[in-house]
């Protein structure tokens, strides 16, 4: 994952922008020079969004064309981290309920250190 601020949610769609530029800017150069037909191109183009169809809340009928997408992208790279992809609500709440709980059980010296490691993190942020 990116370092914060250089990934963009907008309406439930996270993008990676210095990956994603590398990933369509490689394409780009590829079929530029040939390396790559322009039809191929496309293909490996769409893989990000066709892997957008496996999502959880995906219709079957999506999720299933999703998935044959996904099987004819394992030749090239479709198994690769997304650059573009959905984020998923839920998902992110059970890892914050499981961290906190996780954390919760610490010893109170560790929840110190992670204490003072936090407000350092927020001061850094905050431009304090």
């Amino acid at each position: 994952m990116a370092e914060p601020g250089m990934v963009v949610r907008i309406a439930g769609v996270e993008v990676d922008i210095p990956r994603s530029v590398g990933f369509y800017g490689a394409i780009a150069a590829a079929v530029a020079v040939g390396a790559v037909e322009p039809p191929l191109g496309v293909f490996i183009a769409c893989v990000p969004l066709a892997k957008m169809a496996l999502h959880s809340r995906s219709p079957g009928p999506l999720k299933w064309l999703g998935q044959v997408l996904d099987g004819a992208a394992k030749p090239v790279g479709g198994d690769a981290e997304g650059t573009i992809r959905l984020t998923d609500p839920d998902q992110a709440m059970k890892e914050a309920a499981y961290t906190k709980a996780k954390a919760d059980q610490a010893p109170p010296r560790i929840k110190a250190v992670a204490a003072r490691e936090a407000a350092q993190d927020a001061a850094e942020v905050s431009g304090s």
